[in-house]
């Protein structure tokens, strides 16, 4: 399994993702300037400040030739990870529906948390069951998941909701408290904390492993 890794001007994730992958197969970093994936198999949108997160997290990223790439890839089928800034990228594409906002009390948020599977049927929740309990790092400053009531509904009856913060550990508002959403062909995933800075039992955590493990199991 090949693993690509987008790199913005602004990524500061990008090596801990490509680390996170390479435990799961072969993975490389393709510069958002390049418009060809080289024939990657599964593809990560890592965490940072892509482009200094000028007008709002994401909005310029999104018009790289690497994420018109990247949406043929999705919509071919392919497994697309969107993790926190990536998260934010695959929103303001279209592949993910809804928005992030800044957090309800307009700081950043750097913490361990723990999250709830949701059961969506996805390529990178294979290994965890519905409300099975994870830990998970979170960063960010704008990571409160948004979208009307009628949507969310939808999310909901649709099982996109891939993950939710326990009770008492949503950092930031989000909305039913939503850490991250499936696409409705179950290939493309947003999330804001970073399962790449759980992958090693120093840092407190292996859960984020499973995530990767189990795009790779599908794909092997």
């Amino acid at each position: 399994m090949i693993w690509g890794v987008i790199q913005f001007p602004g990524s500061c994730d990008e090596r801990d993702a490509l680390h996170a992958c390479s435990l799961n197969g072969d993975a490389r970093l393709i510069w958002h300037e390049q418009r060809d994936l080289g024939g990657v198999d599964a593809v990560v949108v890592p965490g940072g400040f892509s482009y200094g997160d000028y007008l709002r997290a994401g909005a310029i990223a999104r018009f790289s030739p690497a994420m018109e790439a990247v949406a043929e890839h999705a919509a071919a089928g392919r497994p697309v990870l969107g993790i926190c800034n990536g998260f934010q990228v695959l929103c303001e594409c279209g592949l993910l529906p809804g928005a992030l906002l800044r957090n309800e009390d307009l700081r950043f948020r750097c913490r361990q948390v723990e999250l709830i599977s949701g059961g969506a049927d996805s390529a990178f929740t294979r290994e965890i069951e519905a409300n099975e309990r994870v830990s998970i790092p979170v960063k960010h400053g704008e990571g409160r998941f948004w979208a009307p009531e009628e949507l969310l509904d939808e999310l909901e009856a649709n099982g996109q909701v891939a993950f939710r913060y326990a009770p008492g550990q949503n950092p930031n508002g989000s909305a039913r408290d939503v850490a991250g959403i499936v696409n409705e062909a179950g290939n493309v995933l947003g999330l804001m904390p970073h399962p790449e800075h759980a992958v090693d039992p120093l840092t407190g955590s292996t859960d984020g492993l499973r995530i990767f493990r189990s795009a790779a199991a599908v794909l092997a």
